[in-house]
């Protein structure tokens, strides 16, 4: 991960950040969210926040960005003058201090200009999940895809999905909603993009020995039942991850995180190691 920062800054522990968005598609692809405070809000959902050292009292209603629970989290206090200058600069980020769960390089950044820098670089692949039942794992498979820079996440099922894992990573990608498995596998058609699911099931074929195309959408099912029938149906093949031990499966986010990084390994652009 880089270590960059902006010049005259330097990272410090801090708390959760300001709450940032990169809705695409018709309408917000996680339902309508109820305000910030108000019942059935994040804030609300996760209690009253404890502002970071160094950070103003607002942060106390701002959204989990790290996993705090497990150790400190960083980020940088506010910038000091003269200010850079740029439509990229978030005044308020510059005054205030910027917390968010992003790079390191993109400390201080206005939330539309770090999405419209990703946009210039995304890969190929995009990421599916069916949502039939509120899968917590949705959010850590939606925070993988940003890690490794999927073109566009699809929502299969339920519009409502289970944000929490995502750490506000949605925020930073192009989201897509599909009432059900036709409707996602008609948009890939018209895209030409092949489906390739995710899951052990009979018949698969083993993703250690599959050659994952450059343009295709990895569907993955959810926690317990896997792939519907549908998907199965749909699906141009099924690839299997290899397993050694005594359980009969791995969790559905450590499975998406598996095949999305078999694509990396294949396909994406990897920067050698710094000399020396």
């Amino acid at each position: 991960m880089s270590s960059e920062n902006p010049p005259g800054t330097a990272p410090e522990q801090a708390g959760a950040g300001v709450r940032t968005g990169a809705p695409a598609g018709p309408g917000p692809v996680g339902g309508p969210e109820a305000p910030e405070g108000g019942p059935g809000s994040r804030a609300a959902e996760e209690g009253p926040r404890r502002a970071p050292a160094g950070g103003s009292a607002a942060a106390e209603d701002e959204p989990l960005q790290y996993d705090e629970a497990f150790g400190p989290v960083v980020g940088v206090g506010p910038h000091p003058r003269p200010w850079p200058r740029g439509e990229r600069w978030d005044p308020e980020l510059l005054a205030a201090g910027d917390r968010r769960n992003v790079a390191d390089r993109y400390r201080y950044w206005r939330r539309e200009a770090i999405v419209a820098d990703l946009d210039t670089r995304r890969h190929d692949f995009h990421v599916a999940v069916e949502n039939w039942g509120h899968d917590f794992n949705i959010g850590s498979v939606v925070r993988t895809a940003n890690a490794f820079l999927a073109r566009e996440i699809h929502i299969v099922g339920r519009r409502r999905w289970n944000r929490r894992g995502a750490m506000v990573t949605d925020r930073y990608q192009h989201v897509r909603h599909h009432p059900d498995t036709a409707s996602l596998t008609a948009w890939a058609a018209a895209e030409g993009l092949p489906v390739i699911g995710i899951d052990n099931l009979p018949g698969a074929v083993p993703l250690e020995r599959t050659a994952l195309p450059r343009r295709c959408v990895l569907l993955f099912g959810q926690e317990g039942p896997g792939l519907t029938e549908e998907a199965r149906e749909h699906a141009l093949m099924v690839c299997s991850i290899a397993q050694f031990g005594s359980t009969r499966s791995i969790n559905a986010g450590a499975a998406a995180a598996i095949a999305m990084h078999a694509w990396i390994q294949r396909h994406a652009d990897v920067p050698a190691p710094p000399a020396g």
